[in-house]
C-alpha cells in the first residue's frame, strides 16, 4: 500500500544536522588567557628559560608593514641616535635630497630601544633563541630561514621569522575572531585573583624569546585538552611514529596528570582550554610550553573537535594515585593484563599516540605549512584548478603592465 506523503513527513523526524560545533562561547578574555604575556608570570617556574620584551606601536607598525625591510646590522644604536639629533638640530637637515634620505631607511630608528634589547637578550640566553608573539611562534615561516628552523642568532633573524609568518599576522589583525565581548569590563579570575581588562581592549604585545634547547625531542611534547577541570585526554604534539613511545604511557600519563592536578586545575583562570607539555628524559620533569583556547582555532591533532565536545570524562575523575596504582599493574603484569585491569584504564585520561599503522605516520609527500610558502593569492586561485590559475596568471599580467606604465610615465615627468 502506498505511503502518504503526509504520512513520510510525519515519520521523518530526524534531528537537524550540525552547523557549527557545539563550544561554549569564546570570549575575548578566554583569548587573553592564553596570552604568553598573562600566563607566564603565574608558572614561571615551570616553563622553559624564556624573556619577555613589550612592544612599541612603531615596532608594531613595521611588523604590519608590506614589504621585508631588515636593519643594519653595522651601525652601532648610540651613534645612530647621535646622527638623528644632529640631523634634527641641522639648518640644512630640510634640503637634504632623497638620496641621504636613504641612508637613514634604517626601520629600526623608531624603535632602537627595542633593537638593543632584543640584541642583549640573545646574548643572556647563550645567543640561540627561539621567538613568538603572545600566541604564536613563526613556525610557518621557518623556510625562510638560513638554518631552516626557527632558531635565531641575530635580531634579524627574527625580525625575518616574524614578517614572513601569517601565523604572526593572525596574532597581529585576527586575535578576536569569533569571539564574543565579555558582560562586563573586568573578567575577574576565579582562581588567580587576576583580571582582565576588555574595555577599550588594547592588547599588550610582546615578543618572547626562549632560550634554545638543542636536544629539543620533538617526539615528547604533548598537548593535554582540559574541560571543566578535568584532564579530559592528551595525545602527541609531533605527528610522526616512535616506537619508544607507548612503552612509555605508564610513565608519562600519571607524571603529566600529577602535573596538572598540582599546578593548572585550580590556577588557571579557565575552566577549559588546551596545554602543551614538554617531559625530556629521564621523565621525572614537565614544562610547560604553551596554553591554548578551548576553541576551534586549537587544533586537535589527533582527536577531532566533535569528538572531545562530546566525549565522557565517566563517573569521577581519577587521582594520581589511581594513576601509579595502574601504572605499577602495567609493568608487574607485562603485556599480560587482565579483563579487570582493560576496564580501569577505559577511565583514565585518554592518551592517543600515532600508532605504525596510522595514515599521520606516512605523510611524506607535504611538508608541513607548505601552503604558507607561497602568497595567498597564489594558494586561493590554485583551488580553482587550471583555469583559476589561468585567470590569476592573467590578472598579474594586467597590474604588472600598469606598474611598468606608471613607472614609464613617472620617468617622463622627471625629465
Amino acid at each position: 500500500m502506498p505511503v502518504a506523503d503526509s504520512d513520510l513527513r510525519e515519520g521523518s523526524s530526524s534531528p537537524e544536522p550540525l552547523t557549527r560545533l557545539p563550544f561554549p562561547p569564546v570570549t575575548e578574555s578566554n583569548i587573553l588567557h592564553c596570552s604568553y604575556h598573562f600566563w607566564h608570570p603565574l608558572y614561571r617556574s615551570l616553563t622553559p628559560k624564556a624573556r619577555l620584551i613589550p612592544l612599541s606601536s612603531p615596532f608594531l607598525d613595521y611588523l604590519r608593514a608590506d614589504g621585508i625591510i631588515l636593519p643594519s646590522e653595522d651601525h652601532d644604536d648610540e651613534s645612530c641616535l647621535s646622527d638623528i639629533d644632529s640631523r634634527e638640530l641641522s639648518p640644512s637637515s630640510t634640503s637634504t635630497s632623497s638620496d641621504s634620505e636613504d641612508e637613514f631607511s634604517d626601520p629600526s630608528l623608531s624603535w632602537l630601544e627595542i633593537h638593543q634589547k632584543i640584541k642583549s637578550t640573545i646574548t643572556e640566553l647563550g645567543g640561540s633563541v627561539m621567538p613568538k608573539l603572545n600566541w604564536s611562534a613563526p613556525k610557518d615561516a621557518t623556510w625562510i630561514s638560513a638554518t631552516n628552523s626557527m632558531e635565531c642568532r641575530t635580531p634579524n633573524d627574527i625580525y625575518l621569522l616574524l614578517k614572513s609568518s601569517d601565523f604572526i599576522t593572525h596574532d597581529l589583525e585576527h586575535a578576536f575572531d569569533d569571539c564574543e565581548s565579555d558582560s562586563a569590563s573586568s573578567t575577574p579570575s576565579s582562581t588567580s585573583g587576576r583580571s582582565v581588562s576588555t574595555a577599550n581592549l588594547t592588547i599588550p604585545y610582546h615578543l618572547i624569546l626562549r632560550k634554545t634547547i638543542p636536544s629539543l625531542a620533538t617526539s615528547l611534547e604533548f598537548r593535554c585538552f582540559v574541560r571543566a577541570r578535568s584532564l579530559l585526554c592528551l595525545c602527541q604534539r609531533d605527528l610522526n611514529h616512535y616506537e619508544f613511545l607507548p612503552a612509555l604511557t605508564s610513565t608519562l600519563r600519571p607524571l603529566i596528570q600529577r602535573f596538572f592536578d598540582e599546578h593548572l586545575k585550580s590556577t588557571f583562570p579557565d575552566e577549559n582550554f588546551v596545554f602543551d607539555v614538554y617531559v625530556p628524559q629521564p621523565y621525572k620533569k614537565v614544562w610547560l610550553v604553551d596554553m591554548n583556547p578551548w576553541a576551534v582555532r586549537t587544533d586537535p591533532l589527533l582527536f577531532s573537535w566533535m569528538e572531545l565536545l562530546g566525549m565522557d570524562r565517566g563517573a569521577s575523575t581519577p587521582t594520581v594515585t589511581d594513576l601509579e596504582n595502574v601504572a605499577d599493574k602495567d609493568r608487574e603484569d607485562g603485556d599480560s593484563s587482565d579483563l579487570d585491569n582493560e576496564d580501569n584504564q577505559q577511565e583514565l585520561p585518554e592518551f592517543r599516540l600515532v600508532n605504525r599503522d596510522d595514515p599521520e605516520a606516512y605523510v611524506f609527500n607535504t611538508p608541513r605549512y607548505s601552503a604558507h610558502k607561497l602568497p595567498k593569492d597564489v594558494v586561493d586561485a590554485s583551488g580553482d584548478g587550471e583555469a583559476g590559475l589561468r585567470e590569476f596568471m592573467g590578472r598579474w599580467r594586467d597590474v604588472v603592465r600598469a606598474q611598468e606604465k606608471e613607472d614609464e610615465d613617472e620617468d617622463e615627468r622627471v625629465r
